[in-house]
């Protein structure tokens, strides 16, 4: 067998053209897409999973002889749509929103995993109510509260549906829009002492979003709770608590940290049994094999802003998260009683107002039937009584 030609661009500036040039040398067994190069899913142009993690895992595959293009989308969900439609596709998700949304597709059999690292995005929520100060305060109270969330497509918006899931009060949520992005979600929230926002990405204190929430006077509030570090999938936790820098000392005395959740970046593929053709189907593993066989440092930055976000950002030990876990407990629990009250009373309120609302009704019916009877006198002719005298 002659062996596997090989591109000969190696830097990572060019993986682009280098590509283009590969796709000829490497055949592709017949599939729907045939002599198409197969992708790799990521989301924004701009983001980081498009950026900084694909490049590394496309040239993997180029040298491999197997070419694979970064293609930039609408994020994880988006992403699942397409590998189910094109299973030898690779993909990036959320494992929160890969949790949610895969029994969409099969029933959860249309993928499969090909790895799971440390590389983990983190939730936010922003308030300007001092009032709101943990997971528990804004769960309790989520049938008051609006909640401004990035479009309705995101990741965001994935990650929140999945909290809905597994907190009963967080699930009450009745009022919750969505914004253009991030930063009107984040100002949207800020304008109002009612509202939170709710978001996911990379931590990054450089971000003019971080630095937007500390000019409006917005404070974070730890997405860290019982029910949300409970959470698994294949006896693997969706959530970690870490602590990670939100801004950086240069924009303040002192650099800010918050403490918050944080979901694996997963990268996935279709499940072998959707590819039929047995040519493609042994690319497609041998693909498998070599993003699996990758070094977890090839794929992490090892320069740039993101490597220093992600060395500054570090997993909380048992007894710390314990301590966050048990105060937002106490919040959701003190909370509740004062919200129950307040319903009843609400309630109580409207028992006694409503003789009087019955009363008015039926006076209102009453006058509205002697209208009736007036305006019928005005409008009908009267009766004949046979004719006139001359």
């Amino acid at each position: 067998m002659p062996p596997t030609p090989r591109c000969p661009f190696r830097r990572l500036h060019v993986l682009n053209l280098a590509i283009l040039m590969c796709i000829g040398a490497v055949p592709i067994a017949a599939e729907p897409q045939a002599g198409i190069a197969p992708k790799i899913h990521t989301g924004g142009e701009s983001g980081a999973y498009h950026r900084n993690f694909c490049p590394p895992l496309a040239m993997a595959l180029t040298h491999a002889g197997n070419p694979h293009v970064c293609t930039p989308s609408s994020g994880s969900f988006d992403n699942m749509r397409r590998i189910a439609a094109e299973p030898r596709d690779f993909g990036f998700a959320q494992r929160d929103v890969m949790t949610l949304e895969r029994t969409k597709f099969d029933d959860g059999r249309a993928f499969q995993t090909v790895r799971v690292d440390d590389l983990r995005e983190c939730l936010f929520a922003v308030a300007r109510n001092p009032e709101l100060k943990t997971f528990g305060d804004i769960a309790v109270r989520a049938e008051e509260l609006r909640f401004i969330l990035p479009p309705e497509t995101s990741g965001s918006t994935g990650t929140f549906r999945y909290l809905q899931s597994i907190d009963m009060d967080l699930a009450h949520a009745s009022s919750v829009r969505h914004a253009g992005d991030v930063d009107e979600a984040i100002r949207l929230a800020l304008a109002a002492d009612d509202t939170v926002a709710v978001f996911v990405q990379f931590p990054d204190p450089d971000n003019p979003r971080f630095q937007l929430i500390n000019r409006l006077g917005g404070h974070f509030i730890p997405v860290i709770d019982r029910n949300i570090l409970a959470a698994r999938i294949d006896d693997r936790a969706v959530y970690f608590a870490q602590a990670t820098e939100v801004t950086d000392a240069r924009w303040t005395k002192k650099g800010k940290k918050v403490v918050t959740a944080c979901t694996p970046l997963v990268i996935f593929t279709g499940a072998e049994d959707r590819i039929t053709d047995p040519d493609v189907s042994a690319i497609h593993k041998k693909a498998v094999e070599v993003l699996r066989a990758l070094p977890g440092e090839t794929i992490r930055p090892n320069k740039g802003f993101l490597a220093g976000i992600l060395k500054r950002t570090r997993e909380l030990s048992a007894t710390a998260v314990g301590k966050l876990i048990d105060v937002s407990d106490a919040a959701r629990e003190k909370a509740k009683p004062l919200i129950d009250r307040a319903k009843e009373a609400t309630s109580k309120a409207l028992e006694g107002s409503k003789p009087h609302i019955d009363k008015a009704k039926q006076s209102g019916a009453k006058t509205l039937e002697k209208a009736k009877e007036a305006v019928k006198e005005l409008i009908e002719p009267a009766p004949d009584h046979g004719p006139k005298p001359e």
